[in-house]
């Protein structure tokens, strides 16, 4: 498979602290990638920076062979990549429908007129999102009062609506209960295999990159300190001293 995401030797300063020193690492089409390491590692940083959020100092960033790197954050939307957050953005006021309405691009248009104006062939994706979601029967519900895992699957469901070629998440699973889990690795699997969509994922959570990853990055003190199977990862004497903080 060929790489749909190239980070090459990226450099990301804040003043005198470096957040991120000579990243290189490669998403391929179609792959579904981890991305681990210990609080302050530079994770969210590198995400931050491959969406547009953060000009980067050095390297270069590629997605789908197009240098991306000094695009803003709604041209490299529009080329094709989504993103989710670690803790949940839904507009809680609003019902499920709605947040995924609201989030199809739109140009002068309020969100009351994002959510009465949209096409049929919209309003009818939105739906099946929330089905492949799990969502089908909160519909009209206020997305304040979904569960915090419910709102997990409501954000990457907003995502979804951009029809993304990568998505980035960013922690899925924290603060889930155990069950709602397994809800998300199930979703995460079937947008990687239904839709095709690729897949970047910063997690924790050991298991669910087991379950889920077919390759590894872990970080440490902004740079890449392994990379391999999730197998191979656990496994990694350096990974189990700097990540799982015990020796081996």
């Amino acid at each position: 498979m060929t790489d749909l995401l190239s980070v090459r030797g990226v450099t990301k300063r804040f003043g005198g602290v470096v957040a991120n020193q000579g990243i290189s690492l490669a998403v391929p089409h179609g792959g579904i990638v981890g991305l681990i390491g210990p609080n302050g590692s530079g994770k969210t940083t590198l995400f931050n920076s491959i969406v547009g959020y953060h000009p980067i100092d050095a390297g270069s960033i590629a997605l789908d062979g197009r240098e991306i790197s000094r695009l803003r954050v709604p041209e490299i939307a529009r080329l094709g990549l989504a993103r989710t957050f670690q803790q949940t953005r839904v507009f809680g006021k609003m019902s499920c429908l709605q947040n995924l309405l609201v989030s199809v691009p739109h140009v002068h248009e309020g969100l009351a007129a994002m959510c009465t104006r949209q096409p049929r062939a919209v309003t009818e994706r939105a739906r099946e999102v929330l089905r492949l979601a799990g969502l089908q029967d909160h519909l009209e519900q206020r997305a304040a009062d979904l569960s915090f895992g419910q709102q997990k699957l409501l954000e990457i469901g907003m995502a979804l609506m951009n029809e993304p070629k990568l998505l980035l998440l960013d922690e899925p699973t924290a603060g889930v209960n155990p069950v709602m889990i397994d809800s998300l690795i199930a979703l995460l699997r079937d947008i990687n295999a239904r839709l095709g969509i690729t897949l970047l994922v910063i997690e924790h959570n050991m298991r669910v990159m087991m379950q889920l990853a077919g390759y590894v990055y872990c970080l440490a003190h902004g740079t890449v300190l392994a990379q391999g199977s999730p197998a191979q990862i656990t496994a990694d004497s350096a990974v189990i001293e700097a990540y799982l903080g015990a020796q081996p």
